[in-house]
């Protein structure tokens, strides 16, 4: 028979409060930790890289998008990652940068939201949420000089002003919002140029998506750690939409459709 487990009890003056990384710190600090070298060095091996994420504000909302492709050094490490995933019912984070310690730092930041709508009685603003991912971004400084760097996208529907918002970041968790759209990953130059040739204000969800797919062919073409269409293996971009709605994901066939759409446009002369 499992034995039932026991809570930990603060006092008032170490109490963590909502923040659930600061309770971690307090009850199991070795769960926070990331791998570096003793002396400073770069890793003696190459981690997996996710590449080329994007994020559009549009009519209603906000669509992000990443390609599939990690790739360790030369090599393609993997042909089929997520790079797109819900924070919680109306936001969402993509990765660029080391897989594994980013996807590690999207699941706390899942149940730091979760934590603190459970311990405060009400979800963060999208403000605060943004503020928190750039905590957690600092708080990877000492891996990302290794070479273990991690810089997300965050974008939401903000349930106060009615409206789409996107928030990039830099290495040392600086947050920035972005008033259109904001790129990011080894293939982000070639996806923002497309994305800035066709964003207007008022574009609708359709374009939106569209324009994301188009921007990650386009990285595609001139970046080999960004992954393209694989119509043999059956693998495109990850796309989600964020609205009044809550985050969804665009259905993989309605991916595959407008994907095989787009490759027979006559912009790339009728061939996939």
């Amino acid at each position: 028979m499992s034995e039932t487990p026991i809570l930990p009890i603060f006092d008032a003056g170490t109490d963590p409060g909502p923040s659930f990384v600061d309770l971690l710190r307090r009850v199991a600090p070795e769960t926070l930790a990331v791998p570096t070298m003793a002396n400073g060095a770069p890793l003696p091996f190459d981690a997996p890289h996710g590449t080329t994420v994007v994020a559009i504000r549009c009519e209603g909302g906000v669509v992000m998008a990443g390609d599939r492709r990690a790739t360790a050094g030369h090599s393609i490490a993997n042909r089929r990652i997520e790079k797109v995933f819900p924070a919680d019912d109306f936001s969402g984070v993509a990765i660029a940068g080391t897989a594994g310690l980013a996807v590690e730092m999207v699941r706390l930041f899942q149940v730091q939201l979760e934590h603190y709508e459970k311990i405060e009685g009400e979800a963060l603003s999208l403000e605060g949420k943004a503020n928190q991912l750039s905590q957690m971004v600092r708080a990877n400084l000492p891996a990302a000089m290794q070479g273990l760097v991690v810089v997300p996208l965050f974008a939401g529907f903000d349930l106060r002003r009615r409206r789409g918002r996107v928030f990039s970041y830099d290495a040392v968790g600086g947050k920035y919002e972005e008033s259109d759209f904001s790129t990011n990953g080894s293939g982000s130059v070639h996806a923002r140029n497309w994305i800035k040739a066709v964003w207007r204000e008022g574009m609708r969800p359709d374009e939106a998506i569209e324009a994301s797919i188009r921007s990650l062919f386009a990285a595609a073409d001139e970046d080999t750690a960004t992954g393209g269409p694989d119509l043999v293996r059956g693998i495109y971009p990850l796309v989600a939409i964020i609205d009044a709605d809550g985050f969804r994901f665009l259905d993989e066939a309605e991916v595959a459709r407008v994907s095989q759409t787009l490759l027979e446009g006559p912009e790339r002369g009728g061939a996939a």
